[in-house]
């Protein structure tokens, strides 16, 4: 005895939706299986629901791709951030910079080790610091680092403090869109819930295999379990779940 079953992904419901619209709308008012209320239901969320979906689609795709970008930019920001920290470090141990000068960059005075870059937050605050502490040494009279120079370190620094501002934006619409997708769901289910419900009743009196058929017409999908025979066209009324 076959089961259905109803769908379980977005592009699924969607595709369900609109079988079971298209059916209806080929026939008569009167041949309808599908009771009024829930095909204007149907009808009038058809077009909403593939909307938000390619909205949402969108998103994340133009996430995916500014991610891309976005990785390469970060990576570069804390590598010349870390080689400015280590050169500075190591001017400062030769005795070439005045170890007091590290409170400029935030920098404990008594370690020469690179602060933890591992966050995305720790690039920007510590490319931050490197360049006000940079900007003010030398507005002071000191010799500017060069190997990278702290102009260097600015350029991927901007870019990706730029890009990190693009992101936090990519990730509030793509939330924002998965959030609504989720929201809409639960109404799909109940509308493709009431649809194939309204559609086996109006074919409960055809014998199984005919049942079967026309339900298939409106997207209705149907499991057979493992062994199971597939219905013919002599089955008994029994042998087709109501």
């Amino acid at each position: 005895m076959p089961y259905r079953r109803l769908p379980n992904t977005h592009v699924a419901r969607l595709r369900a939706l609109k079988i079971a619209v298209d059916k209806a709308l080929s026939l008569d008012f009167h041949d309808r299986a599908i009771q009024p209320a829930t095909f204007e239901q149907a009808r009038s969320m058809v077009k909403q629901y593939e909307t938000l979906l390619v909205q949402y689609q969108d998103s994340y795709a133009a996430r995916t791709t500014a991610n891309k970008i976005y990785m390469n930019n970060l990576q570069k920001a804390r590598m010349y951030i870390s080689h400015f920290i280590q050169v500075f470090n190591l001017a400062v141990i030769r005795g070439e910079i005045k170890r007091d000068y590290k409170a400029y960059y935030q920098l404990d005075k008594d370690d020469d080790t690179v602060p933890n870059l591992t966050s995305e937050e720790d690039i920007l605050k510590w490319g931050a610091n490197i360049i006000e502490g940079e900007e003010k040494r030398i507005s002071e009279g000191g010799t500017a680092i060069y190997f990278p120079s702290i102009a260097k370190v600015r350029v991927y620094y901007d870019i990706f403090k730029e890009q990190y501002i693009s992101q936090q934006q990519h990730r509030r619409t793509k939330d924002r869109m998965s959030k609504e997708v989720e929201q809409i769901r639960g109404k799909i289910d109940t509308i493709i819930l009431d649809i194939w419900n309204d559609v086996e009743e109006f074919y409960k009196d055809c014998n199984p295999y005919e049942k079967w058929m026309k339900c298939q017409e409106y997207g209705l999908v149907y499991y057979f379990r493992k062994g199971e025979e597939v219905l013919t066209s002599d089955a008994k009324k029994e042998d087709f779940v109501e």
